[in-house]
């Protein structure tokens, strides 16, 4: 088990659940417009925010952000030193830094104290696609091993200053590099690990990327918080992230919706009946199971782990609970008999 931080009032690592995080999108400056963002990603499911902080005015800003942002926010940082020690000052609840770019050890020094002296932890965030020149060219190429060592560099770096309040990532656009990163990381030591797969992409391959990197982590029980990078709205990355811990079976909050893929059995329109049920089950937040199958043959006893289901015939289909067969209902009635089902759940 890793080590437990805590960003604002929510516990990372130790056992704790694994948090969604995601990122603003918006100018830090422009506080109204970045709040209206955050407030966004919280109502969706985001529990930890962070803001990118490239120049002071930014800094200044995370103030009045931090004072009426409903969810934690954590400062992105790169190069100036004294960026952080701002946002710090100004309230952040953590910070986003590579120890290795912003300047000599006393810098670290100051950033690593300011931290201490308000309990503020520090993302070590190492990106394949900014490793140390000696470190690529020890190793030729962007590699796991490579990332790790860059990690473990950072960690020292820190822990000279008597800082180990520590999360670290280690994030690639190759899913595979990025797996094993995590894994390697993971054997090595006990810091909390924040999972993800950097510049993924747009929606539709950013999630697919996010969904076999991350979740892959997630079903081997690595990773303790987690972002789904996309090229989109931030909002499009909580509903990922969502589904994702759902898929890996790390989170059972709310329904979830099994369906099968249709087949020369079928003869009602499954994919109009999953879809509309789908939409239907985003105003449900019990934790069951709900199944749409094709077949009313075979359907019920392949559902059988479903909480709840219906299964389709000709003109007509069935409910079902627990793959006992209720009732025969009829094809226009079936979806409004499954929600009166399960209201009774």
């Amino acid at each position: 088990m890793t080590k437990q931080i805590h960003v604002g009032g929510v516990p990372i690592g130790g056992g704790a659940p694994v948090t969604i995080q995601s990122m603003t999108n918006t100018p830090t400056q422009d506080a109204a417009a970045t709040l209206d963002q955050i407030r966004r990603l919280a109502a969706a499911g985001c529990e930890i925010v962070r803001v990118a902080v490239p120049d002071m005015d930014a800094a200044r800003a995370v103030g009045k952000i931090k004072e009426r942002s409903p969810i934690p926010v954590v400062v992105d940082i790169h190069f100036d030193y004294k960026l952080a020690l701002e946002a710090i000052a100004a309230g952040a609840d953590k910070v986003r830094v590579n120890p290795g770019n912003i300047g000599g050890e006393d810098r670290v020094k100051a950033v690593a104290d300011a931290c201490r002296l308000r309990n503020i932890p520090i993302r070590v965030g190492v990106n394949g696609g900014s490793l140390e020149k000696p470190i690529l060219a020890k190793y030729g190429r962007i590699c796991p091993e490579a990332m790790v060592e860059s990690a473990f560099g950072h960690i020292r770096l820190l822990n000279k200053f008597d800082f180990d309040d520590i999360c670290v990532s280690l994030k690639s656009s190759s899913v595979p590099v990025t797996m094993k990163a995590y894994q390697l990381m993971g054997e090595a030591s006990d810091y909390p690990l924040h999972i993800g797969v950097t510049e993924a992409g747009t929606v539709r391959m950013g999630t697919l990327k996010s969904a076999v990197g991350v979740g892959g982590l997630l079903a081997l029980g690595i990773g303790d918080t987690m972002r789904v990078s996309l090229s989109a709205d931030p909002v499009e990355e909580i509903y990922a992230a969502r589904d994702i811990l759902k898929a890996a079976g790390v989170r059972k909050e709310g329904p979830e919706l099994v369906s099968c893929p249709t087949c020369g059995r079928t003869r009602i329109d499954l994919i109009a009946l999953a879809n509309e049920v789908e939409e239907r089950l985003n105003t449900v937040d019990k934790p069951i199971t709900v199944a749409v199958m094709g077949c009313a043959v075979n359907g019920p006893g392949e559902a059988s782990a479903a909480d709840c289901g219906i299964a389709g015939g000709i003109g007509e289909g069935l409910l079902f609970q627990k793959g006992e067969i209720i009732k025969k209902v009829p094809q226009d009635r079936l979806v409004d008999e499954l929600f009166a089902l399960i209201e009774t759940l």
